[in-house]
């Protein structure tokens, strides 16, 4: 995603084998008064994104969802935990209830819990931070060390993200699709903020698209967090590697999706290895090449950049939405031989250092780097890239934090059309894709 403002050859390539079975659950960190993680971080103490449920908009978006019945009645649940494993079981099942209960209420199965559009994305998020907090806090009549009340946390965040319920179907008569979003951001400037990539794939998990072939293709998805620490960990690479690596139910395309600009969707052609700094939900910031954690297929040398494989000509020229939707080739580099950063509008130059890759220098970039790059390791030839949707806005007399509402029809229909488009791109993807095999 962007702040918001307004193939690599077979030569020369090393592979790692190692499967990633070992990397790290989900960071929890809390953060001192000036952004840094602080002695205090732990596993029992209450997350920045945690203490904003304290916020009036966050209450409201719970309130009018139905969704803040899972805080309370997750920790009814944890009181009656007699055992560790006992509490893996329940924690695993909830975390995974809450991610399908988002995923029927945006997609019209059960009740809406409230007048808040079916389509909002924000009930999943601030709910999973009530049980997270809720976890953080809970004394049960046992020990539990912290290697274990992390893993809970660990279980709880991919349940609920649908990261572990990735159900791709074996077979030939249908295409394979993986499309992933990410959690909302920027809240300490706008705690009413939706992400329209989150709510596409909450609209998109579990449905089947036709393409123009009339093949169909079946779409899983999962939504990730604003974080550097859960990145570094490993949360793309333990997600996406069972997906793209080959085998019977292996993905045939994939497309990461997060906010990008206003008015426009952009299918970024290069991603670049570098992480420019900016504070995450957790207030948290990272500068420096994106690491890659130990375990997992890779590339080496780790590449400066790596390109979409997405059918980005087609997807460009179709009529998808109501949305442009650009080819966008801009990157910044620093030059081989050294000097300033340079805006390169038709991509990077031979030998030059990532300073930010089409999608820019955050989590937005990293996860199209992340997941390229993977796919590199595993499947060079997979199709799949970046997607940048519109920035999500509230109507013109709604945009003051402070005393704006927490939705209008203006916002709930931008946010319909970017999800509809969203679809219309997927499926002109899944027919180019089809259209070769």
């Amino acid at each position: 995603m962007r702040r918001i403002r307004t193939r690599l050859g077979a030569l020369g390539i090393a592979l790692t084998a190692a499967v990633p079975l070992s990397l790290t659950a989900p960071a929890a960190a809390t953060a001192t008064p000036n952004g840094t993680p602080g002695a205090a971080a732990s596993a029992t103490a209450p997350t920045v994104e945690e203490g904003r449920l304290a916020q009036a908009a966050p209450r409201e978006i719970l309130r009018r969802s139905g969704f803040d019945a899972w805080q309370p009645e997750f920790a009814r649940g944890l009181a009656r935990v007699t055992t560790y494993q006992e509490g893996r079981r329940y924690v695993a099942r909830e975390g995974r209830a809450l991610w399908r209960r988002a995923v029927d209420r945006v997609q019209g199965r059960g009740p809406a819990g409230g007048d808040l559009s079916r389509d909002d994305d924000r009930p999943l998020y601030w709910a999973r931070l009530g049980m997270t907090k809720e976890l953080r806090a809970w004394h049960p009549g046992f020990r539990l060390s912290t290697a274990q009340r992390t893993a809970l946390l660990g279980s709880l965040e991919r349940g609920s993200r649908g990261q572990d319920s990735i159900e791709l179907p074996a077979g030939k008569r249908v295409l394979r699709v993986v499309v992933t979003g990410f959690d909302p951001f920027q809240l300490d400037d706008d705690a009413r903020r939706s992400n329209p990539s989150g709510a596409a794939a909450l609209a998109l998990d579990g449905t089947a698209v036709r393409t123009a072939s009339g093949r169909w293709a079946r779409i899983e998805t999962a939504v990730f967090p604003v974080r550097w620490a859960d990145f570094a960990a490993g949360t793309v690479e333990r997600t996406l590697l069972p997906q793209l690596r080959r085998g019977p139910r292996q993905a045939d395309l994939f497309t990461t999706i997060s906010q990008g600009r206003p008015g426009q969707f952009d299918v970024e052609r290069t991603n670049g290895a570098w992480r420019g700094g900016f504070p995450d939900n957790a207030r948290e910031s990272r500068t420096g090449t994106v690491p890659i954690p130990a375990g997992v297929p890779t590339v080496l040398p780790q590449p400066q950049w790596t390109t979409t494989g997405l059918p980005y000509a087609r997807i460009v020229a179709a009529d998808t939405g109501p949305y442009p939707v650009r080819d966008h080739t801009t990157v910044t580099e620093i030059p081989a031989g050294g000097g300033a950063p340079v805006v390169r509008p038709d991509g990077p130059t031979p030998g030059s250092t990532a300073r930010a890759g089409g999608g820019g220098d955050y989590l937005s970039n990293e996860i199209a780097y992340r997941a390229t790059l993977l796919r590199d390791a595993v499947r060079p030839s997979l199709p799949g890239g970046h997607l940048h949707t519109p920035v999500l806005e509230f109507g013109p007399s709604n945009t003051d934090p402070a005393s704006g509402r927490i939705t209008d029809p203006v916002f709930e229909r931008n946010r319909a059309a970017i999800t509809g488009q969203v679809r219309q791109i997927v499926t002109v993807a899944a027919s180019a894709v089809a259209a070769q095999r």
